[in-house]
């Protein structure tokens, strides 16, 4: 007998279990009130456990914030939803993406077949992102290591997308808004960080819109000297 033939009805049950795993992470997304079609199928068609560790690849079509490499974490999926719901990005949009993290949320916005630019400020994981980004075949993406809070000169984004939250938005940051243009993070008030929507009219005037509590990790500011 060849040992190297796999036992199939033991790969019929595991590619069974993804099925199941994968559409209940669907419904709990829908039970959150996420109804969007493009998002939900960019959220099915790609797989949350290529971007997680590997010790915690069961965890990751559940609602769950993972731990990362140097101190960060892996932002829960619902909470990505929220952001990339008020975010609204429509396909050939521009965005900046701040904290690239494991690569998962730069890789729901190619699906979404946006052109991103993603920051990340420790090499470790921009490597990593990197990686993860080259197995499940993202589209338009470029990854910088960084400091994504900081002034980018000439440059002008249709969408920018903070993954952690600041206790203020930089201006350095909304000075890259284009005019009817969008930015979504977290703001942190007395303590909790809340949704936050800033939007750029075409007359260049800034209005800001604070919504619902998030659970997210801070955004820090600089490029990491180590790691």
């Amino acid at each position: 007998m060849n040992e190297d033939v796999p036992d199939l009805p033991e790969a019929e049950n595991r590619i069974e279990q993804q099925a199941i795993g994968a559409a209940s992470f669907i419904l709990s997304l829908r039970a959150k009130g996420i109804r969007d079609t493009a998002l939900l199928r960019a959220m099915e068609l790609v797989p949350r456990e290529v971007f997680a560790p590997r010790r915690f690849t069961d965890l990751a079509r559940t609602e769950v914030a993972l731990p990362l490499p140097c101190g960060q974490t892996m932002t829960g999926p619902g909470t990505v939803a929220a952001m990339l719901l008020a975010l609204s990005v429509r396909p050939g949009q521009r965005v900046l993406e701040v904290g690239t993290g494991s690569g998962y949320v730069t890789a729901l916005l190619a699906k979404l077949e946006a052109d991103v630019t993603s920051v990340e400020r420790f090499s470790t994981l921009a490597e990593s992102a990197a990686q993860h980004l080259r197995i499940v075949e993202a589209g338009k993406v470029q990854l910088e290591v960084g400091d994504g809070l900081a002034t980018r000169v000439r440059d002008r984004f249709d969408r920018i997308l903070l993954n952690g939250a600041c206790t203020e938005i930089p201006e350095a940051v909304k000075s890259l808004l284009a005019p009817g243009s969008r930015l979504v993070g977290a703001l942190t008030v007395e303590g909790v960080p809340h949704l936050v929507q800033i939007e750029r009219d075409a007359a260049g005037e800034l209005t800001q819109t604070l919504g619902a509590p998030l659970r997210i990790s801070p955004l820090v500011t600089g490029i990491a000297a180590t790691l």
